[in-house]
């Protein structure tokens, strides 16, 4: 768990400083902000992050196009990518899913969910 690598993708600072609370809550510290796509691909690059949780709606590039552009990648093709999201509508989740997003959280999210399905997504 420890030597997990977790980059945060969402235009919203708040948004950002809520997930990486309770990840460091939940025993993750190594973690990476970005504030859309187009941020976080630049830094993925760089940093190497080996979990990825992004939110859909953003400025510059979108989470869709986001998770689109990663398993278009080698060497991110197999990365977890948790959506947290407000989209909560059945089309939109299965969209998500078909995209190459492994699990699908809708905000408002507790500690617990999140922790749940960062751990879920990992057993695959």
């Amino acid at each position: 768990m420890a030597d997990l690598k977790i980059i945060a993708v969402d235009d919203s600072p708040t948004m950002r400083r809520i997930i990486i609370n309770t990840l460091k809550r939940a025993g993750y510290t190594d973690v990476i902000e970005a504030n859309d796509g187009k941020d976080a691909l630049a830094k993925m690059k760089v940093e190497k992050p080996n979990f990825v949780i992004t939110d859909w709606n953003m400025p510059e590039m979108d989470g869709l196009t986001f998770v689109t552009t990663l398993r278009g990648m080698d060497e991110f093709k197999q990365l977890p990518i948790l959506m947290v999201t407000t989209r909560s509508v059945k089309d939109d989740i299965v969209e998500a899913m078909k995209a190459g997003v492994n699990n699908y959280i809708v905000k408002p999210f507790t500690p617990d969910t999140l922790k749940a399905k960062i751990d879920q997504t990992l057993a695959g």
